[in-house]
């Protein structure tokens, strides 16, 4: 069940979900507007020949920064990663969607390729991946409202929420932009951890 802004007030005030920091009117009818933060990695000219998943790949971007008063140009086909300004927690019976605005859709922004889903017990801020499928390029700025997290009750309490140990959640706390930490599944067959 979708939580609406009534069930949303009600758990942000009892504190179980916690999205910091929090305008008021930022609460929409079933969803929350999230804002972009100013720290943005661009993946710059590699001599790689591909992007091999086993390896770790935060040589591959650089980070930069949005300054307050000028926009990053993102260009036609261009693919970069961001982040939230709002740190976010989520309580073990309550799991959270991120969809873009559809304003940004329709001048085509797009903020996330497939991590759009937010697992119980998440707590951090949210790596937006950020792509330019228009044919002229799109400005973007520090601050500005970038898309929506919306909340569904789950019908009971996980065993084992996003951060649990036995989970090795990859990106429990991070708090801007974060690349692929996919290659941890490789080294950890290679330790013999994994299946």
């Amino acid at each position: 069940m979708v939580l609406s802004d009534r069930s949303i007030k009600e758990e942000l005030s009892a504190g179980r979900i916690v999205i910091d920091p929090l305008n008021e009117r930022d609460i929409q009818p079933a969803s929350i507007d999230l804002h972009l933060d100013n720290a943005i990695l661009v993946f710059r000219n590699s001599s790689k020949p591909y992007i091999d998943v086993r390896e770790d790949l935060s040589d591959l971007t650089e980070r930069q920064e949005i300054p307050d008063d000028k926009p990053f140009i993102l260009h036609p086909g261009e693919f970069v990663l961001g982040s939230t300004m709002e740190h976010i927690e989520l309580p073990n019976d309550i799991v959270a969607r991120l969809e873009g605005k559809s304003s940004l859709g329709r001048i085509g922004l797009v903020i996330h390729s497939t991590a759009g889903y937010i697992d119980p017990g998440w707590e951090g801020n949210l790596t937006l991946e950020l792509t330019n499928v228009a044919r002229l390029p799109i400005t973007l700025y520090f601050g500005m409202r970038i898309g929506q997290i919306s909340f569904q009750r789950m019908t009971t309490e996980v065993d084992r929420p996003y951060g649990s140990k036995e989970l090795g959640s990859r990106y429990q706390g991070q708090s801007e932009p974060t690349t692929s930490r996919l290659h941890i599944d490789f080294d950890d067959r290679r330790a013999g951890k994994g299946g």
